[in-house]
């Protein structure tokens, strides 16, 4: 009885005859769009707070989430990696540079992040970051 409760409750709270509920977080397609702004959002958050010489720019997304409530919340565990092209100022278009070859320069960070998009205000906020070596 306890074991059909909860498969219920579970089925209430998450799904709807095999679909989503409004609200539930779902895994993410890598090509998604909004998934996309949502790690170039990240490294250039990243590449904003480092004190590194060189740019990092996205090597891999480990795997992402969404939620949508009053907007799109992204949660998101990636790597990023430092890439040939140095800081310079407004220099944040990464897509030319290449990643570095070989240590001491090539590093790679885990990062796991939370992003809110809201479309129709055209805003894209990364909330939380946190990335480790």
């Amino acid at each position: 009885m306890l074991l059909l409760v909860v498969f219920l409750l579970g089925r209430a709270v998450g799904s709807h005859g095999g679909r989503y509920m409004p609200g539930s977080v779902v895994n993410v397609n890598r090509d998604d769009r909004g998934l996309q702004q949502a790690v170039l959002a990240v490294a250039y958050s990243f590449n904003n707070q480092s004190n590194d010489a060189f740019l990092f720019k996205p090597l891999a997304i480990r795997t992402a989430k969404k939620q949508i409530v009053k907007g799109v919340h992204y949660i998101v565990d990636l790597d990023i990696c430092r890439t040939v092209c140095r800081k310079q100022i407004n220099n944040t278009d990464f897509s030319h540079c290449n990643f570095q070859p070989e240590p001491p320069l090539k590093q790679i960070f885990q990062c796991h992040s939370d992003i809110w998009i809201i479309p129709w205000r055209k805003q894209t906020k990364v909330v939380g970051l946190t990335c480790k070596p």
